[in-house]
C-alpha cells in the first residue's frame, strides 16, 4: 500500500490539466530557458572572459573552498547558487533526461500535493542535494567541482513518486515491465555503491534530493504541512494525501476512510444549478493546494458534477 493507493482518474491528452500542471510546465519553461542561455553564452565573451565562465562562476555550484583546475582562481560560493544550480545543464542528454523524468513523475504527484507544497518539495530536494554535494566529498577527501543539473530534485520527485505509487509499473527502455517501488529502490542501491567512483554524476547529490524528499514526505504524513497561507500551518496528523484525486473524485466505500459519502441517485440538498465556472474555480483550487482542502460542499459540487 503507497501514501496514496486508492482508485484515481488520470486524464489523458493535453487538454487535462494534470498532463502539464502549471508548475511542471514552468519548470519545464524556465530550464529549456536556462539551457537556451548557456549555449548563447557559450559563444560570447566578456573583455576576454568566456560568458559560460561567467555564469559557473555566479549561478553553478561552486564548492565553499578550493582551486579550480581550469583557471587556478579560488571558486565562488554564493548562497543563492544552491537554487540557481538546479536550473541550468550541462548538454541536452542532461536537461533531455531530467526533464522526462520530472514531467513523467512529477505531473501526478503535483496534482495530488497541490501546485504550491508542490514546487517547495522540488526546491527543497534540490537545495538537500546541494548541501549533500557540498558538505560530503570534502570530508571524504574527493576532489571538488561545479554541481549543475536539476537530477537531485527529479530524485526527489521519483522518491515521491514511488512511496504514492509502489505497485505502478514502469517500463525501463519501454520493454521491461518493473514496480515503482523496486526500480527508486535500485537506482538508490546504485548511488551509494558508486559514491565514491571518479565520475561527472553527482551521486551524493541524487542521494542528497532522494533523501530530503523521503524526509520531506514522512514529515508531512504526520503533520500535512498547509503552505496556502503567508504562516505555515499544521492539520491533522496522519492525514496525507486523504481523499486526494485528480480531474474527478472517485468514492469508494473500503478506499476512503472518513469520507462523506452522496447517494448517486438522490437529489442534492438545494436546487442550485452547478455552474461550469464554479466547477472550474474548483479545479482550479485542487491545482493551487489539492483537493484534501476542497471543502464539503465543494467535494459535493464535483461529485455532482461528475455524475453529469
Amino acid at each position: 500500500m503507497g501514501l496514496e493507493s486508492r482508485d484515481y482518474y488520470r486524464p489523458s491528452g493535453f487538454g487535462g490539466f494534470t498532463f502539464f500542471p502549471p508548475v511542471i510546465k514552468n519548470l519545464l519553461l524556465i530550464n529549456v530557458g536556462v539551457f537556451i542561455l548557456q549555449l548563447i553564452f557559450e559563444n560570447i565573451s566578456f573583455d576576454g572572459i568566456p560568458g559560460w565562465y561567467i555564469l559557473y562562476k555566479y549561478f553553478a555550484l561552486n564548492p565553499i573552498s578550493g582551486v579550480n583546475q581550469i583557471t587556478g582562481g579560488e571558486y565562488n560560493f554564493q548562497v543563492w547558487q544552491i537554487i540557481t544550480y538546479q536550473f541550468m545543464h550541462g548538454d541536452f542528454t542532461h536537461i533531455l533526461f531530467n526533464m522526462f523524468m520530472l514531467w513523467m513523475f512529477g505531473m501526478e504527484i503535483e496534482s495530488i500535493m497541490g501546485s504550491r507544497k508542490f514546487l517547495i518539495y522540488y526546491l527543497l530536494s534540490g537545495i538537500g542535494a546541494g548541501l549533500f554535494q557540498l558538505l560530503i566529498p570534502p570530508i571524504l577527501g574527493d576532489s571538488v567541482a561545479y554541481t549543475i543539473g536539476a537530477s537531485g530534485a527529479v530524485y526527489g520527485v521519483m522518491v515521491a513518486f514511488a512511496m504514492f505509487f509502489p505497485d505502478r509499473y514502469i517500463l525501463i527502455w519501454f520493454l521491461i515491465p518493473i514496480k515503482a517501488k523496486y526500480l527508486i529502490a535500485i537506482l538508490m542501491v546504485f548511488e551509494f555503491m558508486s559514491v565514491t567512483d571518479p565520475s561527472v554524476v553527482a551521486h551524493l547529490a541524487h542521494i542528497g534530493g532522494a533523501l530530503t524528499g523521503l524526509v520531506f514526505l514522512l514529515m508531512d504524513k504526520q503533520f500535512n504541512f498547509n503552505f496556502n497561507s503567508a504562516v505555515r500551518k499544521f492539520k491533522k496528523p496522519g492525514s496525507f494525501g486523504k481523499k486526494t484525486n485528480f480531474r474527478k473524485p472517485i468514492f469508494k466505500k473500503n478506499d476512503i476512510e472518513d469520507a462523506q459519502f452522496y447517494d448517486i441517485n438522490s437529489k442534492s440538498n438545494n436546487d442550485d444549478k452547478v455552474t461550469q465556472e464554479e466547477v472550474d474555480r474548483i479545479l482550479d483550487k485542487i491545482s493551487q493546494s489539492g483537493y484534501q482542502n476542497l471543502t464539503e460542499r465543494e467535494k459535493k459540487i464535483l461529485f455532482e458534477a461528475s455524475k453529469k
